[in-house]
């Protein structure tokens, strides 16, 4: 995927219609299927009015309910949630603009791009129908690289997006002009989710997975300024940082960057081989990493990675991870595990959110509310803090 141009399609300014519930599943999305039941078979006039007064009561007590609540997910004692975006097909990614405004990264309904991005106002009247809004739609490289978008990060300065492709070797950078342009080339294998994000300086940090396996895999050979990685034979993260404000053309090349982790002659290489790192977020001075096991970990400035916590046990596919200024981590656990946890800064563990439909992306507001992608319901929800 080289530089191009993506397309902006307009489908009509976004709908805000109080009359239409937030409640249901959007068009396309596949129904659980149903066992049947013996009421189902029954055929008598009896049994019918009785449904019929079953159907009437459940419809009642739904339009007793307020219409912006997120049926469906649980959420912590003292916490409510509510839904501020419908339509959008299979949401992945989220973070907040300069301006305020939520930019959301979609896989899109008909599979047919590499991935697609809406921007809306969540200050704007809830719900938002996003399903006729102005989308910027990323189409597939030329040639056999098929690969989608599955990681977000915004430039603070100047509102550029960065893309990551998942299980993929290249960032791109989106800009103001809708030109795609490859940002970083040359990873091993670049995860979904919180693989990239800028720290509190505006630099990009993104993570990679080293291996004689994903060496084979990358785009070219390991060149002799990584060699003491094979040379040491490690086998385990690497953490790179680079600053896209510098006068340096682009794309950067990894396989050409010192890592932040591990350092050269640090004496990683030669210990108990750190998990594979998949997540990473600004947290205060530092950056709070997450490993595929559900070790949290803060990593100082100077490389040293300090255990913070350790999450429930369970299967961490695609998560995200977002701080809160007071050091407060929350960290999104992905489609299988489908919690939100809350990690206080004293390190305890507590579960914000549960039963959620296939989470994805999570970002903070500057009041403190979160708010996640339900990739299997298309939609956004807002849990507001205490």
């Amino acid at each position: 995927m080289n530089c191009c141009e993506v397309r902006a399609e307009a489908q009509g300014p976004p709908t805000h219609d109080r009359d239409r519930p937030a409640l249901g599943r959007p068009q396309g999305y596949a129904e659980p299927s149903r066992a049947s039941s013996r009421l189902s078979r029954l055929t008598c006039p009896r049994a019918s009015i009785c449904t019929l007064v079953l159907v009437v009561a459940a419809l009642a007590c739904a339009a007793v309910l307020d219409r912006h609540q997120a049926i469906g997910a649980d959420v912590a004692a003292g916490l409510h949630r509510e839904v501020v975006a419908t339509g959008i097909p299979r949401p992945i990614q989220l973070a907040f603009d300069a301006r305020g405004a939520l930019v959301v990264l979609s896989h899109g309904r008909g599979g047919d791009a590499a991935g697609e991005i809406y921007r809306f106002n969540p200050d704007l009247a809830l719900p938002v129908d996003l399903t006729r809004a102005p989308r910027v739609v990323i189409p597939f490289a030329d040639g056999t690289r098929k690969t989608v978008l599955g990681s977000l990060a915004i430039d603070p300065p100047n509102g550029d997006l960065f893309l990551g492709e998942e299980n993929g070797n290249r960032i791109y950078r989106l800009g103001a002009d809708h030109r795609l342009q490859p940002a970083v080339v040359g990873l091993n294998h670049l995860v979904g989710g919180s693989a990239l994000a800028f720290d509190r300086q505006g630099r990009l940090v993104f993570l990679d997975y080293a291996s004689p396996e994903t060496h084979l895999r990358s785009e070219t050979p390991l060149p002799p300024s990584l060699s003491w990685l094979t040379d040491e034979s490690y086998r385990g993260p690497l953490l790179f940082r680079i600053d896209p404000g510098e006068e340096r053309p682009l794309p950067r090349r990894a396989d050409l960057l010192t890592p932040m982790l591990p350092r050269r002659g640090s004496g990683l290489a030669r210990q108990e081989p750190v998990w594979r790192l998949i997540g990473v977020a600004p947290m205060q001075g530092d950056l709070v990493v997450l490993s595929v096991v559900g070790e949290v970990f803060r990593l100082s400035p100077d490389g040293e990675l300090r255990l913070i916590t350790r999450l429930p046990g369970g299967h961490y596919h695609r998560p995200n991870l977002t701080a809160a200024p007071d050091g407060t981590v929350y960290v999104c656990g992905g489609f299988h595990i489908r919690q939100i946890f809350r990690i206080s800064p004293a390190g305890s563990v507590s579960v914000a959110a549960s039963e959620l439909g296939d989470p994805g992306g999570i970002a903070l507001d500057n009041t403190g509310a979160l708010y996640v992608a339900e990739t299997a319901l298309h939609r956004i929800i807002r849990i507001p803090g205490r």
